[in-house]
This record gives structure tokens, C-alpha cells and sequence, in this order.
């Protein structure tokens, strides 16, 4: 996430003389009572001995596909922190992907869900487990549902309680929320509610070519010798978990490769779900999971790893995305794709074994990290702060100033005020510009985090709430291996950011450099140690069958939110037109490698969010004269616009624009594009849906 840079820099220097302030740390790790923090929850249960699943592999498997999109104009995106990047459209839908995988041999069953966000924030977590607890009683909880973001900066913002996360949307925005929420419960239910007998097969391997380190230079401070283990300075491994029923059907997949979804970058105000969603949604269409509005009967998942400092742009480009938002997403995503179905094909190892879990939550500000996780000598984390670096943006997204700008070398007036006046020596190296922890009277970002660990068979999913640069993920990927030796743990991945969000985390020697990953590590320079420390326990209780104390209660911040962006009073038009009539009409005809693009009159897309449904379609005339959907705005194939347009004597009238680029192995025929929508009524706010179409038209 690139969270403030030089257009969210004067919003922050309006701020800076009245937040900047230091507080007193807190409770230790892992502690079983807080008042700030509420009444704890009670120890989760021991679980059933390891070897009670040894030699099974006997699964029950359950997949869905549920919409997630949220306001497809004038809300901010999130991801950028770019005060002036609003959605204005649709590029792909975004969905939530969830799957439940249960034992039989122990009784244990885990959802997993990778989602088309920023990041899962922590009141989407809390929120989704109170509402499948309504639904379903004790079969789901903190412990065993795991929820992370597919990272992707091109979807509506507004969606945490925390204000650090809504400064640039101006506030939590009630809509996006309830989508996102509603859709992520929905498909674990349905994903619940399929579970049938199944089998899985893991595969993994190297995809080369796909990614580059943003940070190279920060990635260098690692010791050589530890560098002198992998071959590049990303991760290129791809782990792939094939799903199939009982009766032979292919249920779906999930893969996990370490990239940020940027293809797309900050000047981009269509939603989509970036490079991720494109493969994801190639390999649905690919297995027949994806005809238009048909059944999510394939579901793939294409998650994120310890992405922290990786790009996608691999030909370079401005605006923290690629030269060409759309080409790169869709190169990015082939490669994705390419190598997902390599992995696919050859995926011949059976899992065997059970479903486990363990969860606890840290005050990850107040961490006494011991010397084996650290330079040999007793560090403690630090309240959350941003450093100046963190202004400055990423590589292939610069913002305001430049990184590297650390206490050690002041190199302008700004950091030499920072680490003069407000620094602190817990942050090490960092130019404070900002601490979010001591903000009253709640923090700006959340301190009390969900650690995760859940394992399915050989396979073991290490959930953060952070992004995590290369090395920082290998280490803390090594940490919790050496603790499951001997359980039949082969494959060890960082699932994130998972559950909830705050910054990123880097190793104690990029930290001391200062780029944007260091100046985003919030709870100082032995973040890392403070997680291999307590993910070390983790992953003993689950080799021993222990239980493991539950850890501080997050606070819930739902009555105290605020939202400040007003809703849609009214949609207007001309007088002598009707809502979805045609502005600007389609041509006769295309010839393949042409856009086709029509404008309507329409209404505001915040009138109805159209969830599980379309603002378009492009529809082909069959040769009986019926209309035959073959694309809609949840294909990424054609383009959802909406702007405000100015009509005597209101600013309340919209043009709704639908783009198609007609591919070059398009079907020969007779063509249309449809655009539904709804408007809302002046006179007595009521929602009223309308349609319109363009004139029939041939592509050649």
C-alpha cells in the first residue's frame, strides 16, 4: 500500500501539529486481560493429536464466488492515498472467493477466503465472524476463518474504522463496507453449505520473469550469506492447491505468488481486480466457471504472499503502476495464469492428513522481544508511527521527497526537525512524520493484530496482517518451518495481509535504510523479531496439540466511525430524454480490432451497487433474433464509465459511458451494448431502475 504521498502531504501537514504526540507502551504480548482492550476471550481448545489424521486423505470441500463491489463513482480508492483518485467505473468486478476445507479424521474445518481488496480490514474480519456466528453458531470463529486481500489498489476505499486508512476518503463509507462484508459471509455460507467429499493435490514451483524488487538497494543490507540462499531478490514460488470432487469434478483452486496487484496505478478510477482478478477470472472462464450470469460452478483463487517490496512492473512505468495500466495488468496476469496452469497439470501430490489452526492476537506495540529473535539483546516494539520515507512513495510510485531519509543522514530541513522533535529511540533510524498509536481517543491504526497459523495437510498457511518484504517473509517462513518439523509440514507460506492491516514489516537491516517499506514498518525496527517470536509459539502449540491463551480482545470502533461523504439526493436529466436513452449512439459497424462505445443518460451508480448483476452487457444476436449475453462488466472485457455532467440548472445528470474493444477472434454478427442502471427521485427519494440499448450494429 502506498498510504500518503505528495497529494495526501498537505492533508497531513494540516494535521501534523496536533497529532504529533508520544505515549507510555502497554501490556506485554500476548496478554489474557486489558481494559483498554475489553473482556478476553476465552483459551481456545486443545486440539486433537497430529497423528489422529496421519495417512488420511479424506477432505470435504466446499467453494463460492460472492460480488464485493462497492461504489463505482466518487468514492476514494484505496491503496494509493491518492486524495484525487475516485472511482469513476468498472473495469473487473471484485469478488470474494472462499473456501472451506474440512477433516473428517479430526473434525476440524478452516475457510479460507482471498478477496479483491486492499487489505481486509480488522472490522471486516470482526464483522463477518459475528455474522456467521449468527448463522451457523460455534462452526466458525477467529481461530479457524482466515480472510486475506488479493492487494489489489484499484477498488473503493472508506471500508476500516481506523482513520489513518480513511483520511484520503474523507471519512468510512457505510455502502462499500456492507458490501464487502455481506458478499465475504455470503460466499463462506455457500462454500459451507457445498461441502461434499473431495480430494487435494499440492504443487509448487518457480515463476521467473513475473516480478522485480522495488527495493533493491534496501534488499542488500540483508547479510550476504543469507542472500547467497536464493537465487533472486523475489520470491518466485508458486504454491498451488488443486481441488477435486469425489465424482471427479474440479471444484477450484488456490495459488499463493508474492506480487503487489499494481499493474493498474494512481491515475486509474476504474475499479478492478488488477492483475490477481485477471488471472483469477481467465482460469474460472478457462474450467466453464465464468459464462455470463451462470453459476460459480469453478472457483480460482489467485492470493498474495510476502509481496511487501515486490512489483509487478516489470517493464518499468510512472504512477506507481505499469507504462499501460490495462496491457500490464493483462501481461501480469498471463504470467500468473501461464504458470498457475502449469502447476495445475502437474499437481500429482496427494495431501494427506487433517485440518488445523491456531490464532491469538498481540498488542503488537508493547512486544518485549527476546534476544533469540533480535541482536542478543532484549528490544521492545514501539507505538505505530509512519516515517518520513514513507511520504516519499515507492520506486515505481514516487510521492513527495525521496527515501532513504533516516536520522543517520539528515539530508533537508524536514527530517532534521523530525528527529530533533517529535523521534523517538524505540523507532531506531525513523523520522517520525507521523504516530498513528498514541492518538486519543483511539489510535489512528490498530495495535492489537490477529497471528494465524492453519495447516492442511503438508501445507501451512501463515497469516499476517502486514505486508511483508521478501526477506522478511523468508525468515519468518523459516521460523515457523523449524517449529513444525516432524508434523509433515513440507510447503510453508505467508498468507497476507490477512485479517486485518497495519503497514508493512521489514527486516532490521532494510529498516535501517529507510525506503518506503522501512518508513512503513509501524511498530519500529524489531517488528519481524516480535512476529518470529510469537509465531514460534504458534506453531508449537499446533505440533503439540496445546492451546494457546487468546490474547487481548481488539477494540470495536463501529458506534464511533464516521463518514462525512453525503449520499446521491437526487438524479436529473433533460427534459425531453429518459433515463438510459442514448447520448452519443454506436457506429453501423466494426471491423474486429475497433472500439464500439455508446452513451446513455443514466443515474447514479451508487443508487444500487448492482451486486451479483451488471451495469452492461454485450449482447449478440442469435439467429432465432434473440439477445445472447457473451460479456458483462464482471469480465474485464468491456469498460462501466460514469461521469457527472452539468444540465441547466443541476449538476445532478450523468452520462454513462460503455466501451468495448472488439478482440480480434471475436465472433462475426450482429451486436448491441446495454447499459441498466437505477435513479433516484427527487420528489420522494425512491429508487427507480431503468435500461437502454445502442442500435444494433455488425463487427466484421
Amino acid at each position: 500500500m502506498r498510504t500518503l504521498n505528495a497529494r495526501l502531504a498537505p492533508v497531513l501537514g494540516l494535521l501534523l501539529g496536533c497529532v504529533l504526540s508520544l505515549g507510555p507502551g502497554a501490556t506485554p504480548r500476548l496478554s489474557t486481560a486489558s481494559a483498554q482492550e475489553g473482556t478476553p476471550r476465552a483459551p481456545a481448545p486443545a486440539q486433537a493429536p497430529a497423528d489422529a489424521c496421519a495417512g488420511s486423505a479424506n477432505f470435504l470441500i466446499g467453494a463460492a464466488r460472492s460480488d464485493i463491489t462497492g461504489p463505482a463513482a466518487e468514492v476514494g480508492m484505496m491503496g494509493y492515498g491518492q486524495v484525487s483518485q475516485k472511482t469513476e467505473g468498472i473495469h473487473l468486478r471484485l469478488y470474494s472467493r472462499a473456501f472451506v476445507i474440512a477433516s473428517p479424521c479430526n473434525g476440524r474445518r478452516v475457510a479460507f477466503v482471498s478477496a479483491d481488496l486492499g487489505m481486509v480490514f480488522q472490522a471486516v474480519k470482526q464483522q463477518v465472524v459475528e455474522r456467521l456466528r449468527s448463522k451457523l453458531g460455534d462452526t466458525f470463529s477467529d481461530d479457524n476463518v482466515l480472510l486475506s486481500a488479493t492487494h489489489t489498489h484499484s477498488g473503493p476505499g472508506g471500508f476500516s474504522h481506523y482513520t489513518f486508512y480513511n483520511l484520503t476518503t474523507f471519512g468510512f463509507v457505510p455502502q462499500n463496507f456492507e458490501a464487502i462484508v455481506s458478499g465475504i459471509t455470503d460466499s463462506i455460507l455457500r462454500a459451507n453449505a457445498r461441502l461434499a467429499e473431495g480430494s487435494l493435490r499440492l504443487s509448487s514451483g518457480d515463476l521467473h520473469g513475473a516480478s522485480i524488487n522495488r527495493s533493491p538497494e534496501a534488499y542488500l543490507r540483508n547479510p550476504e550469506s543469507e542472500r547467497a540462499r536464493y537465487s533472486d531478490n523475489v520470491d518466485d514460488r508458486m504454491t498451488l492447491l488443486r481441488m477435486t470432487a469425489a465424482d471427479g469434478r474440479e471444484l477450484g483452486l488456490v495459488n499463493w505468488f508474492a506480487v503487489h496487484a499494481t499493474s493498474m496505478g494512481n491515475t486509474n478510477t476504474y475499479i478492478s481486480g488488477d492483475n490477481k482478478g485477471l488471472a483469477a477470472h481467465t482460469f474460472e472462464v478457462e474450467k466453464g466457471g465464468r459464462t455470463p450470469g451462470g453459476p460459480d460452478t469453478f472457483v480460482a483463487a489467485f492470493a498474495n504472499s510476502n509481496e511487501g517490496d515486490v512489483t509487478p512492473n516489470i517493464l518499468g512505468g510512472t504512477n506507481g503502476g505499469g507504462a499501460n495500466d490495462f496491457e500490464d495488468a493483462a501481461l501480469s496476469a498471463k504470467k500468473q495464469y501461464d504458470f498457475a496452469a502449469h502447476l495445475w497439470s502437474t499437481a500429482g501430490m496427494p495431501v494427506m492428513g487433517g485440518v488445523d489452526y491456531r490464532h491469538a492476537y498481540v498488542k503488537m506495540d508493547a512486544v518485549d522481544v527476546a534476544p533469540a529473535f533480535t541482536d542478543g539483546r532484549t528490544h521492545r516494539t514501539c507505538p505505530a508511527a509512519i516515517g518520513l520515507s514513507m511520504l516519499a512513495g515507492a520506486e515505481d510510485g514516487p510521492g513527495f521527497g525521496s527515501e532513504g531519509a533516516t536520522c543517520e543522514n539528515v539530508h533537508d530541513v524536514w527530517s532534521q526537525f523530525t528527529c530533533a522533535a517529535v523521534t523517538t529511540p524505540c523507532q531506531g533510524e525513523k523520522p517520525i512524520v507521523l504516530e498513528m498509536g498514541t492518538m486519543k481517543p483511539y489510535p489512528w491504526s490498530p495495535e492489537v493484530l490477529p497471528l494465524q497459523v492453519v495447516t492442511v495437510g503438508p501445507l501451512a498457511l501463515v497469516a499476517v496482517p502486514f505486508e511483508m518484504t521478501t526477506m522478511a517473509g523468508r525468515r519468518l517462513r523459516d521460523t515457523v518451518r523449524a517449529q513444525l518439523q516432524g508434523t509433515g509440514v513440507t510447503d510453508v507460506v505467508i498468507a497476507g495481509p490477512a485479517n486485518a492491516y497495519s503497514g508493512y514489516v521489514a527486516t532490521r537491516e532494510e529498516y535501517a535504510r529507510q525506503d518506503y517499506e522501512g518508513a512503513s514498518t509501524h511498530f519500529g525496527p524489531w517488528t519481524l523479531g516480535a512476529l518470529q517470536q510469537s509465531f514460534t509459539g504458534l506453531a508449537s502449540a499446533l505440533r503439540d496439540g496445546t492451546s494457546v491463551p487468546p490474547g487481548p480482545t481488539p477494540r470495536d470502533l463501529r458506534k464511533v466511525v464516521v463518514g462525512l461523504q453525503p449520499g446521491v439526493v437526487f438524479d436529473d436529466k433533460l427534459l425531453w430524454v429518459d433515463f438510459g436513452a442514448v447520448a452519443e449512439e454506436a457506429k453501423a459497424s466494426y471491423v474486429r480490432g475497433e472500439t464500439a462505445s455508446v452513451t446513455f443518460w443514466g443515474g447514479h451508480p451508487r443508487n444500487d451497487l448492482k451486486l451479483g448483476g451488471t451495469f452492461l452487457r454485450v449482447q449478440r444476436r442469435e439467429s432465432d433474433g434473440t439477445w445472447r449475453d457473451v460479456a458483462n462488466d464482471g469480465d474485464g472485457v468491456a469498460l462501466y464509465h460514469w461521469q457527472r455532467e452539468f444540465c441547466v440548472p443541476t449538476l445532478a445528470c450523468s452520462h454513462v459511458r460503455i466501451t468495448w474493444p472488439i478482440s480480434k477472434d471475436t465472433q462475426p454478427g450482429t451486436y448491441r451494448l446495454v447499459h441498466e442502471g437505477n435513479w433516484k427521485s427527487g420528489w420522494d427519494g425512491r429508487i427507480h431502475p431503468y435500461a437502454g440499448s445502442s442500435r444494433p450494429f455488425t463487427v466484421r
